[in-house]
């Protein structure tokens, strides 16, 4: 199968591409046409690594005909991508956020359904056995009950990259992606929100966030995301999340602690993480899906749009200090 890597602006994307160029059966295409070349982590160094094909141009990628892609461009130039891939008839998973805006983002998912390929988002956790363990404890009741409430918190270094989205862009789309999975889809109904943008240092740019959203059901979901490491580092690494029922609570965290020691070197803790390495595991998912059915593997473009809705409610929020409700999409 091509595969193809569209762009190295996203700091996963040198991974991604070491991670397929492994896998079997798997011949890797790598463009980059805005990357510096002299950049030991964009494109063109690490095609010329891992000794694959390189195309300086989206027309010349897309003449070599791959049959799935992984967008990890600017968010700006990620509907024009997926647009692209879909025309040529090639099945997409999109780096979160998806889109700049709902509208991008609905487009995106007409363009994909039209040409019949899948979409599917760059959401890892939600490829994690350990939490569709989770998810299907939760669907059938008898663990915790009706569920009421959720907390999540997904906490990381800074990343500099306003393009990124921000804590609420990035960070938030990846709680509200577990939550989306959990609840089946339902629609949120109303965000209420507030952010700083201190760490960023740029008004557009929330460093942190706190967002509380009420769903049509009533479960009520609070999430906290910024970029600086919660004070027990329990998010660090990956998201964690309390799902809370009548009876019981359930507790996921994608990068548990495993092993925690003094570090006299440093004078502070330090402590190893476990769970699995959820990179590999997204994209040999996402290359098997069901191409019968059509059937995204993880989040599709549909709970893509939904996520996005939050997150721009969420800065509308931001905006007036105000509840924002969100009308039936």
């Amino acid at each position: 199968m091509k595969v193809a890597v569209l762009s190295f602006a996203h700091e996963r994307a040198a991974t991604y591409a070491r991670l397929l160029h492994d896998m079997p059966g798997v011949d890797l295409i790598i463009a980059d046409p805005g990357g510096s070349p002299g950049d030991p982590v964009r494109g063109q160094a690490v095609a010329a690594e891992l000794d694959v094909p390189y195309a300086g141009s989206w027309d010349e990628v897309f003449a070599l005909r791959p049959e799935a892609v992984v967008v990890t461009s600017e968010v700006a130039r990620r509907r024009e991508l997926v647009e692209r891939a879909a025309e040529a008839g090639a099945h997409v998973l999109c780096e979160q956020p998806m889109a700049a805006t709902e509208a991008d983002a609905r487009a995106m998912v007409r363009a994909c359904e039209d040409a019949g390929v899948r979409l599917a988002l760059a959401s890892p956790v939600c490829f994690s056995p350990a939490f569709t363990a989770v998810r299907d404890g939760l669907a059938d009741g008898e663990a915790i009950g009706q569920l009421t409430t959720v907390h999540g918190v997904y906490n990381s270094p800074p990343t500099g990259k306003a393009e990124d989205g921000g804590a609420l862009g990035a960070n938030a789309a990846v709680l509200f992606d577990m939550v989306d999975a959990v609840l089946g889809g339902e629609p949120a109904e109303q965000v209420y929100a507030q952010a700083n943008s201190v760490l960023s240092g740029d008004p557009g740019v929330e460093s942190a966030a706190l967002v509380s959203v009420r769903y049509a059901s009533g479960t009520v979901v609070s999430v906290d995301c910024s970029w600086s490491l919660s004070a027990h580092q329990s998010a660090a690494g990956g998201p964690a999340m309390t799902f809370i029922g009548e009876r019981a609570s359930v507790e996921f965290n994608a990068r548990p602690r495993l092993l925690g020691v003094f570090d006299a070197a440093t004078s502070s803790e330090r402590w190893e993480a476990g769970g699995a390495d959820l990179d590999p595991v997204m994209l040999g998912a996402f290359l098997a899906a069901d191409d019968a059915t059509g059937r995204a593997a993880g989040p599709d473009g549909a709970a893509g749009v939904r996520t996005l809705r939050i997150i721009e409610a969420a800065r509308a929020s931001v905006r007036t200090g105000q509840p924002v409700d969100l009308a039936s999409a």
